[in-house]
C-alpha cells in the first residue's frame, strides 16, 4: 500500500450540464470504496481534494463525504491513537500493515481538519456552515473515541485541539464572523463546549493583543465580543446536564462539570478581554450588558471595580452607563465609591436631555437620591440644577424633568425654601447660583430658588406650563409617577395632542392674510420694511 500523497485528480468538468452530478456520484462512490476496504485507502486522496474545488457546491458535497468516511473509521477504530509518526518514519519504523494502514488514515484526517479549518475562513456562508458543523462532528466522534493519550482526571477526553482550532478561526482580525458565531450558540449551550470555547477566548485575546502591544484591533475585538455575548451561563449546578462528551460516573471532578469552575473561567476571560483599550462603541456596548449578563455570574464582581470607575471617569454617554454596574456594586456589594454624587452632578448636562439612554439615567438617578439621609444641600444643588437645565430642555425631557424636582422636594422637605422666596423672581438677574461650580457643596443652591420652574410657566407648550404650575400650589406628600414619562419622546406627545379631541378647528393663524406680502391691517409688508426711493 502506498503511503505518499497520489497526483491531483483530472480537472472539472465544467461545460456539462450534468457535471455537479457526476462529482458527487464520483465522491460519493469513492467514500464508499474506501469504507469497504483498506485496499482502496488511497482512493481518499481523490475525496480530500475537492475540498480545495472551486466550485462551491462540490466543496459541501467533499466535506460531507469526508464527515461520513472519518466519523464510520473513528467508530471503527481505524484511526492510529496516540503519538502519530511521521509519514517517513512510517516507512522507516517497524510497524505492521495494520499500523501503517491507521497512521495513513490518521494523516489523511488531521490534513482534512486543517482544510476545514481553513474553510471557516471561506467566502461562502454555506462552505463555512458546513466546515463548522463537520468539525464538531468530529469533536463529538473524538470524544467518543479519543486519538490523545490525554489527562483523564483534569481534561476527561475532550478534543481541545479542535474547539481551539475553530474558535481561533472565528475570532478573526479581518472578518466579521457575527452570522457564523450566531450558528455556532447552538454548541456553546453545551457545558463542555462552553467552559473550553472560554478557555479558548483567554488564550487568543492574550495572544493577538499582547501581540499588538495593547492596541485596538475592532474587528477581532468585535468578534470576541460576539462571541462572550453568545454564551448563556447556568445560574445552578443542576442546570449542567447538556455535554457533548458523555461524562461517566468516574469522572466527576472534570472541571467541565463544575459550576464554580464555569463562573472562574467567565470570570477570568471578561477580565482578560475588558483589561485592553476597547473601541469606544464597544465600551458602550459592554456597559449595556454589564449589570445584567456579566456581573451576576462571576465569582467576585468586585474585580469590576476598576473598570467601572474608570468608565465613570471618561464622561459623556459612557459614564451615563456605568452607572448600572456601580449602583449593583453600591448597592449588593458595599462598595465605598469616593466623591460619587459629585460626579453624579457633574453628568447633569445639556446633552443629558438627548442621549440614547436618557431614561435609564434617569431611572438610576432617581434611585441614587431617594435616600433620606442624604444632606439637604445636596439635593438642593440636584433639583437647582435641573431646573437651570431645564430652560433649554425640549418639552418631551421636561414632562419628565418637572415632576422629578418636584418629587426631590416632596422627599425632603427642608428643600421647600426653593420655592418659597417671594422675592425670586426680582432676583433672578442676581442668582447666587454657581452654574460651572463641580462641587455641589459650593454651588451655593440653598441660597438660590428655582425661578426657573416660575420662567416654564409661560412655556409654549401646554403640558410643560401645566406641570410648572405645581409649585403654585402646596405640594402633595404623594410622589408624582414619572416612570412612565421616562420614554415619552417628541414624536409620541405630538401624536398624543393630534389624538385629543377639540371642540372647535385648531387655530393655524393669528393674524389672517388677506393679500400677498399684505396683513389684515392693511399696511403691507413690502412698505414695512422696504423703501422704494
Amino acid at each position: 500500500m502506498a503511503t505518499s500523497k497520489r497526483a491531483n485528480v483530472s480537472s472539472e468538468n465544467t461545460s456539462e450540464p450534468d457535471g455537479f452530478k457526476a462529482k458527487k456520484a464520483e465522491i460519493t462512490s469513492k467514500i464508499e470504496l474506501v469504507i469497504q476496504s483498506k485496499k482502496n485507502a488511497n482512493d481518499v486522496f481523490d475525496v480530500i481534494e475537492y475540498l480545495q474545488s472551486e466550485k462551491e457546491k462540490i466543496v459541501v458535497c467533499a466535506i460531507n463525504a469526508c464527515c461520513k468516511l472519518f466519523c464510520a473509521l473513528l467508530e471503527r477504530g481505524d484511526l492510529f491513537v496516540g503519538q502519530l509518526p511521521t509519514e517517513d518514519d512510517m516507512l522507516i519504523g517497524k510497524y505492521s500493515a495494520d499500523e501503517k494502514y491507521k497512521m495513513f488514515m490518521r494523516h489523511r484526517y488531521n490534513g482534512c481538519l486543517q482544510m476545514l479549518l481553513e474553510h471557516i475562513s471561506h467566502e461562502s456562508y454555506q462552505v463555512k456552515e458546513s466546515a463548522l458543523c463537520t468539525l464538531m462532528t468530529f469533536a463529538s466522534m473524538e470524544g467518543k473515541f479519543p486519538l490523545q493519550d490525554l489527562d483523564w482526571s483534569e481534561h476527561y477526553s475532550f478534543p481541545r485541539e479542535i474547539l481551539q482550532g475553530v474558535v481561533k478561526k472565528l475570532l478573526s482580525q479581518e472578518e466579521d464572523m457575527a452570522i457564523l458565531i450566531s450558528r455556532f450558540q447552538e454548541y456553546m449551550e453545551m457545558e463542555d463546549v462552553r467552559y473550553y470555547v472560554m478557555s479558548a477566548i483567554r488564550g487568543n485575546v492574550a495572544r493577538v493583543m499582547d501581540k499588538n502591544k495593547g492596541a485596538v484591533i475592532p474587528v477581532f475585538q468585535n468578534n470576541v465580543f460576539t462571541l462572550l455575548c453568545n454564551l448563556s451561563m447556568p445560574s445552578q449546578e443542576s442546570e449542567l446536564t447538556n455535554f457533548l462528551v458523555k461524562r461517566e460516573a468516574e469522572h466527576k471532578d472534570w472541571k467541565a462539570s463544575k459550576l464554580k469552575d464555569h463562573k472562574r473561567a467567565f470570570e477570568r476571560t471578561w477580565l482578560g478581554f475588558l483589561k485592553y483599550k476597547l473601541p469606544s462603541n464597544m465600551y458602550k456596548m459592554v456597559l449595556v450588558i454589564l449589570h445584567t449578563s456579566i456581573l451576576p455570574h462571576i465569582s467576585d464582581p468586585t474585580l469590576m471595580i476598576d473598570f467601572l470607575t474608570a468608565a465613570y471617569d471618561v464622561g459623556g454617554a459612557i459614564s451615563l452607563l456605568a452607572l448600572n454596574g456601580l449602583f449593583v456594586l453600591i448597592h449588593q456589594h458595599n462598595l465605598d465609591y469616593p466623591d460619587f454624587y459629585k460626579k453624579l452632578y457633574n453628568l447633569l448636562e445639556p446633552s443629558v436631555f438627548h442621549v440614547k439612554y436618557r431614561a435609564r439615567f434617569f431611572h438610576l438617578i432617581n434611585i441614587f437620591l431617594s435616600s433620606t439621609h442624604l444632606p439637604v444641600y445636596l439635593v438642593a444643588a440636584f433639583a437647582k440644577r435641573l431646573s437651570r437645565l431645564a430652560l433649554t430642555a425640549p418639552p418631551a425631557a421636561l414632562s419628565m424633568v418637572l415632576p422629578f424636582i418636584c418629587n426631590l422636594i416632596r422627599r425632603h422637605p427642608a428643600c421647600r425654601v426653593l420655592i418659597h422666596k417671594p422675592n425670586a423672581a426680582e432676583q433672578a438677574c442676581a442668582d447666587p447660583y454657581l452654574m460651572e461650580e463641580q462641587d455641589p457643596a459650593l454651588c451655593h443652591a440653598m441660597e438660590s430658588s428655582l425661578w426657573e420652574l416660575q420662567t416654564l410657566q409661560n412655556h409654549y407648550h401646554p403640558d410643560v406650563a401645566k406641570a410648572a404650575m405645581l409649585i403654585n400650589t402646596p405640594l402633595s406628600p404623594k410622589e408624582d409617577a414619572f416612570k412612565e414619562l421616562l420614554e415619552l419622546s417628541t414624536y409620541e406627545m405630538i401624536d398624543q395632542a393630534l389624538k385629543q379631541k377639540e371642540s372647535g378647528p385648531i387655530p393655524l393663524e393669528f393674524d389672517p392674510a388677506t393679500q400677498l406680502l399684505q396683513g389684515s391691517g392693511g399696511v403691507g409688508v413690502l412698505g414695512l420694511h422696504f423703501c422704494m426711493e
